[in-house]
């Protein structure tokens, strides 16, 4: 009778973990349909959708322990769905020529609290990239970065807190108005230039968008979300071809829904998680290598600097026979 009632038990106890092994499947396969309201939930899991797949590990661990095999079966699900959705980030680079051919790229917010700019500015030199995209530059420290990347980045360009350094030429520089509406202090976050690269002319943009906080009420992301939005608009208005390239500190991840205006319209990076935020303990990449028009390949962190986020980098080649952006 006691075996009859442990046995009993025990596959309860196995309905149970199989039946999180299942929802933790469909919250990384289906985050899509998770409701982004109240409080932008859908939004919080897709900024850490990736670090869902540790919860695998006790739960296979419990259906072990407890000898459940149908929860050992089920725990067969989020592994795969984990595999499926971000399997493809852990392959070895798939850059075209050894990692050698298309533009080598840079993408810091280096801290308008960073004590050692030009520090900061060595770092990201060392690199040797064709461009390096800036976020946080303020009026003190920016004569710091122009002297300390002058000689290597003899062009660029600044529009309020953002900057493009280059080693090859840009033209047409303007401010990209990605001011959310109920922002009325001056506030300049949008960068576009066109490089003229041995690829041909690429439309670069540089941005920065507003910040998001999780609080009691959830994730507070209205502002970022406007401004992705009206950065996808501005893609739309003015890349009617050509390459495009786009650099920032989106305050999102590519999974979140939020970044849809962009990432709809742009391809992400093939390889790599490169978590860049917070650069003590980095748990997610909010800084961000996009294109159109162009393959994004590995993208990796680079050394620490004295920002609260870590500089990524990453090699974009232009599709062949993409045509010129417009000027």
């Amino acid at each position: 009778m006691r075996s009859r009632v442990a046995g009993v038990l025990a596959r309860r106890r196995g309905r149970v973990l199989a039946g999180l092994s299942l929802l933790l499947a469909a919250l990384i396969a289906g985050h899509r349909a998770v409701p982004n309201t109240p409080g932008r939930f859908g939004s919080l899991l897709e900024s850490f959708l990736p670090w869902l797949g540790l919860a695998v590990v006790p739960l296979l661990a419990l259906a072990a322990l407890r000898r459940a095999p149908l929860a050992l079966l089920a725990g067969v699900l989020p592994v795969t769905a984990w595999v499926y959705a971000f399997g493809g980030l852990l392959l070895p680079a798939a850059d075209p020529a050894g990692g050698a051919g298309g533009l080598l790229v840079v993408q810091h917010n280096v801290s308008d609290e960073n004590a050692d700019p030009a520090g900061t500015a060595r770092v990201l030199a060392a690199e040797g990239a064709d461009l390096i995209a800036l976020e946080e530059l303020v009026p003190d420290a920016l004569p710091a970065y122009e002297k300390a990347l002058a000689s290597a980045y003899p062009f660029h360009e600044v529009r309020g807190t953002v900057g493009l350094w280059s080693r090859h030429p840009l033209t047409g520089a303007r401010t990209v108005d990605i001011r959310p509406a109920d922002i009325e202090e001056p506030w300049s976050r949008g960068l576009r230039a066109v490089a003229a690269t041995p690829h041909g002319e690429v439309a670069v943009y540089v941005a920065h968008l507003p910040s998001v906080r999780i609080g009691a009420a959830g994730l507070a992301s209205a502002r970022r979300d406007e401004s992705a939005r009206l950065l996808g608009a501005a893609l739309d208005a003015e890349e009617a071809a050509g390459p495009v390239i786009v650099l920032g500190d989106l305050n999102a991840t590519v999974d979140d829904r939020g970044l849809a205006p962009l990432t709809s319209r742009l391809s992400v990076p093939e390889r790599g998680f490169a978590f860049s935020f917070p650069a003590l303990f980095p748990v997610a990449r909010i800084d961000q290598v996009l294109a159109r028009d162009a393959t994004v390949g590995r993208i990796r962190t680079l050394a620490e600097t004295g920002s609260d986020h870590l500089p990524v980098a990453a090699r974009v080649t232009p599709d062949r026979g993409a045509g010129g952006p417009r000027s």
